[in-house]
């Protein structure tokens, strides 16, 4: 993967992620949309910067054929990846949502188990539909 590519998948990763989780988690917690989409924005850019690093040293260590990855492979890359956010995303999300630290880790279980399944699933078909390199073709 391209250093465009990277960053092409990073911020569509994101922006489609963010569609998903800031109206549900209004829903569930009761704050404002407002508040949970700075502290998604927030975390997102972040997890951007996050992402490309974690990917890029991950590629390296297990191959860059990511087509062929196996479903435990996937799962252990995703895993991996949100225990990195875990140790920041708690305390920002305690501090600007104004909860507890035990609320906060509720709410990032549930983040947690979203991603989880989100993840692995963008990953996959990602990998599968190749959008970066299809974009690409019918730009040039």
């Amino acid at each position: 993967m391209t250093r465009n590519e990277r960053i092409f998948h990073a911020v569509l990763f994101e922006l489609m992620a963010l569609a998903i989780i800031v109206p549900a988690a209004a829903l569930i917690t009761g704050k404002g949309s407002s508040d949970l989409a700075l502290v998604g924005i927030g975390l997102s850019l972040y997890t951007v910067v996050w992402n490309y690093i974690y990917n890029l040293y991950f590629d390296k260590w297990f191959g860059s054929n990511r087509a062929d990855r196996s479903l435990a492979m996937r799962l252990g890359h995703t895993v991996g990846f949100e225990g990195g956010l875990i140790f920041i995303s708690i305390p920002v999300i305690a501090w600007f949502l104004e909860i507890t630290l035990l609320q906060a880790l509720m709410l990032e279980a549930g983040f947690l188990v979203f991603f989880l399944f989100y993840a692995t699933g963008f990953n996959w078909l990602y990998d599968k539909v190749q959008p970066f390199g299809k974009m690409r073709k019918l730009l040039v």
